[in-house]
């Protein structure tokens, strides 16, 4: 993709929730219900009875578009975020987090309505992470929320899958899509959660086949989409279905499919394993920090597996040392 005049390279658009990130065991997992791994949706009773069951945690600004965002303005890219928040303290704290790394971010607070959306973040000794999401004011994003001028200012759109379970917000994803093609940029989608796949799986084909040049999905969703246990029959349906589909398997590494071409793009381990939040946020933003200053897709997919590899050794999903001397450091 070739530099253009736009102001802006990436803008996202994608559920505002703050991140409670606790250490737990797999005997709370299974006190509760809970399926390691998994991303289940909660209302506010269970998201106050949850957060009273467990120990100290750590708050952080998050969501998915959010985090990828974030990191594409810790690169140093031009990086804006669309998304509701309350007029409450976990608005403050998530507006303060993302506008703190640099990104732009003007949605006004809701002044009435749900609360902040919240994610609890059990995160198991396996640094396996099992989230439990209440969504509160993020699902009142409606079109009239967006601020399409400023969509136009960006080279690319990049969007959560999250955002189909929510009617009002699936019509902003709809149409901030429709005005990016219109001014000649491109979208990019996360499928964000296989669960989030199976709920919404006819919608992602129609998607990915007439609107996407841009899919992020791990194995396990691409697997899902496809409805197949085999990845390399999963990677062969997507193939040409976009201009480009970028595969993380975890310490695997990655894949980028691109027409005819297959990028292998090996795994950074920078340290040891300790949280895999945000691993996928954070590969997409070092995908779209190189593709939208037309660096080749073999850099771009080395990006990403960069600032995941990062990202894993740390608590939380936003990176915590500088990612502008990682990359200096290991891709000169």
């Amino acid at each position: 993709m070739s530099i253009t005049t736009k102001s802006l390279d990436v803008i996202g658009i994608g559920n505002a929730i703050v991140d409670v990130l606790v250490q737990a065991d797999d005997a709370f997992l299974a006190e509760h219900a809970l399926s390691k791994g998994s991303m289940a949706l909660i209302d506010e009773e269970q998201a106050e009875r949850l957060y009273a069951s467990v120990g100290p945690g750590l708050e952080t600004s998050g969501g998915s578009a959010a985090n990828t965002l974030a990191g594409i303005a810790q690169l140093g890219g031009r990086a804006a975020f669309i998304g509701r928040v309350r007029n409450d303290q976990l608005g403050g704290i998530f507006s303060h987090d993302i506008r703190a790394v640099g990104a732009r971010f003007e949605t006004p607070a809701a002044v009435e309505g749900p609360s902040t959306a919240r994610c609890l973040i059990l995160v198991t000794p396996d640094a396996q992470r099992t989230m439990c999401t209440y969504l509160g004011a993020s699902v009142n994003l409606e079109p009239a929320d967006l601020d399409l001028e400023l969509v136009r200012e960006a080279q690319v759109l990049y969007l959560e899958g999250y955002l189909w379970d929510s009617d009002a917000a699936k019509r902003a994803f709809i149409a901030a899509a429709e005005v990016m093609r219109d001014s000649g940029g491109q979208v990019a989608l996360s499928l964000s959660d296989a669960f989030c796949v199976d709920r919404h799986r006819q919608s992602f084909l129609e998607l990915v086949d007439g609107h996407v040049d841009v899919l992020f999905a791990n194995e396990t969703e691409i697997r899902s989409l496809y409805q197949t246990d085999d990845f390399e029959a999963a990677a062969d349906q997507v193939r040409g279905r976009c201009r480009v589909a970028a595969l993380t398997r975890s310490e695997k590494g990655s894949l980028v499919l691109s027409g005819a071409d297959t990028l292998t793009i090996a795994p950074y381990h920078l340290g040891d394993l300790v949280d895999t939040t945000g691993a996928g946020d954070l590969y997409a933003a070092g995908f779209l920090y190189g593709y939208t200053r037309g660096q080749d897709l073999e850099r771009c997919g080395r990006l990403g597996s960069l600032c995941a590899g990062q990202v894993v050794t740390q608590l939380g999903p936003r990176p915590q040392a500088s990612l502008p001397e990682l990359v200096a450091n290991h891709l000169p």
